[in-house]
């Protein structure tokens, strides 16, 4: 074979190669956005029993066609608080399972015997001119699906360009590749090792599992080297989520780990029986050591198919019952760190690098804004003590602690709308961008809620410095007025935690209670000036200050509205789908 031979030998794979990945990409991008926030209702709805998070890993694996997406959410899940150890745990277990789909998916195709150019094709061909029918739709759940049946066509074609691209190894190679690492256990932990590194390289455990079938198929490696690779792709796919976990809490740190110790467990498990469970399944399936007659490379496919669900399906049964040793292996590896003091600025929950994942990224974004709206709850607790502070001192501190918050406030304003502008720009479906759009909106009005509070302080310390003094009925106005809007508050921080469940008609009520106080106070403020009850420093303080925590009440009932927003537009895209 001549060096023009083999070069393009490596771009016709490398070629073939990039459709099977982009097809991987688009289907799993694609059955994403059709399924929508129904992925992170079915993880989160997620028990303290394993077998929900194992089914629940198993099932959105099997739609979203991609074991790293689904370890990834759990690991930002975890993070975010929304799922237990335990159960994100359950959950990697069940993607292990749902991965092994794919196997079967393009197994057909090998099966055929894949040589005839036109028998093959003639299945991606019918389904892409099915998905012309869903693509030209109007409705956007349509052209989601149009998207997903597109994946599932260049896959198939990408499966079938790569046994187009293979050569065929004369004996002598084969033999070659056969006998790395001389025999038994020690070749089998070397193959471990080199089917880690390329599933790293290829960073999908699917194009990995092709690349096996295929080399089966073709008669390269013996049944022992194709386990082997198997069990190595396994432990080479947790690198991603061991990446996105660096920037994680605590818990999703212990999600990625376990999501390692688990596979490391699994494959050591199956070492321990890989004579048996190689001799069964070669019994099954009728195939020899080494893939020689025309019969045997046809069933390869199917006998390293077999393995692979098997190994996911027997591991995580056994290894499920030891979740609790699990648990405290990673609390272990992972342990418990002292957390930054709560004045310092410190973003927890969204990553600096933005991920495919869209429902991950808009829950990350969604913890955040959650941890926005506690620290803009903190600050305004503040703001009675600048009212009874005994001295100057104590007046100071209390004023340092707010300006620090709204520094904080400013800056997880700029960082969180960076964020979200950078999920905006990527391929999200109409209702994620959505709801891209309401927190964006939400993080405005918090961010001009931690202005305003700035606000009231720095009025306080005007009325201090100009030796301005309220009245008792003035302070106990202005503490009434406080009590209303901390309800408000509280009403708009429960929303903020419960999109499905918000509470509209408190948030409103809330604000028709301050704008109600408001005008009772403006007209006694009216009158007393008439009156001449207090001179104008001091009825310009007063006036002032209602104002700002009316003014904050504004704000705050924007953020409510805009979780409204959001959900009518899911429902808007909910009812869509259903017609």
């Amino acid at each position: 074979m001549s060096t023009n031979d083999i070069i393009f030998m490596l771009l016709d794979l490398a070629g073939a190669l990039a459709v099977f990945l982009f097809a991987m990409k688009l289907m799993s991008e694609g059955l994403q956005k059709y399924a929508g926030s129904k992925l992170r209702h079915i993880l989160t709805k997620i028990t303290g029993k394993p077998l929900s998070g194992i089914l629940a890993g198993t099932g959105v694996t099997a739609i979203i066609q991609s074991s790293t997406a689904t370890t990834v959410m759990a690991v930002g899940f975890a993070g975010a608080g929304l799922l237990t150890l335990s159960g994100a745990i359950a959950v990697v277990m069940g993607a292990n399972i749902g991965t092994t789909i794919t196997a079967w998916i393009i197994l057909p195709s090998l099966a055929s015997g894949g040589g005839e150019e036109f028998a093959v094709p003639l299945i991606p061909m019918i389904l892409g001119a099915i998905s012309l029918f869903f693509i030209f739709s109007k409705k956007n759940k349509m052209q989601y699906l149009g998207q997903t049946i597109i994946g599932l066509c260049l896959l198939l074609l990408g499966m079938w360009l790569l046994e187009l691209a293979v050569p065929e190894l004369d004996a002598e190679t084969v033999h070659t590749i056969s006998t790395w690492g001389g025999e038994g256990i020690l070749q089998v932990l070397l193959f471990i090792v080199i089917g880690a590194v390329l599933c790293i390289i290829l960073q999908t455990s699917s194009a990995m599992t092709a690349v096996i079938l295929l080399m089966g198929s073709q008669g390269w490696i013996k049944f022992d080297i194709a386990l082997a690779l198997v069990m190595g792709q396994n432990l080479g796919t947790t690198l991603t989520a061991q990446v996105v976990a660096m920037t994680t809490g605590t818990t999703g740190k212990r999600t990625a780990r376990a999501h390692l110790v688990f596979n490391v467990a699994g494959v050591l498990l199956c070492l321990l029986l890989f004579v048996p469970i190689r001799d069964g399944i070669m019994s099954l399936t009728g195939i020899s050591q080494m893939p020689t007659t025309a019969a045997d490379k046809q069933l390869y496919p199917l006998a390293i198919t077999i393995f692979h669900t098997f190994f996911n399906v027997f591991t995580t049964v056994i290894l499920a019952f030891f979740i609790p040793q699990i648990v405290k292996i990673v609390n272990w590896l992972v342990p418990d760190r002292k957390e930054d003091g709560e004045e310092e600025f410190r973003l927890r929950y969204i990553e600096p690098n933005v991920i495919s994942t869209a429902e991950l990224n808009l829950q990350s974004a969604k913890s955040e804004i959650e941890e926005f709206s506690k620290r803009v709850l903190r600050m305004y607790t503040f703001l009675p003590s600048l009212r009874t502070a005994k001295d100057d001192n104590e007046f100071d501190a209390i004023m340092e602690r707010i300006g620090k918050y709204e520094s904080i406030t400013d800056r997880m304003e700029m960082e969180i709308s960076k964020f979200l502008t950078k999920v905006g720009s990527g391929d999200i479906s109409a209702h994620a961008s959505e709801r891209v759009t309401s927190m964006m909106r939400i993080v405005d009005n918090l961010e001009s809620i931690g202005d305003t509070i700035f606000q009231i302080a720095m009025t306080r310390r005007s009325k201090r410095e100009d030796a301005v003094h309220f009245d008792q009925e003035m302070n106990d106005n202005l503490r009434h007025m406080t009590d209303l809007v901390q309800k408000a508050l509280d009403v708009m921080d429960a929303n903020l935690h419960d999109y499905d469940h918000i509470n509209l008609d408190a948030a409103y009520a809330a604000e028709r209670e301050i704008n109600h106080y408001r005008d009772i106070l403006r007209k006694r403020h009216l009158d007393a000036l008439k009156l001449g009850v207090y001179d104008f420093n001091v009825g310009n303080a007063y006036s002032s200050l209602y104002a700002l925590y009316e003014k904050l009440g504004d704000y705050v009932i924007n953020v409510s509205e805009a979780i409204d927003n959001s959900v009518k537009a899911a429902e808007t895209f909910g009812t869509e789908t259903k017609q």
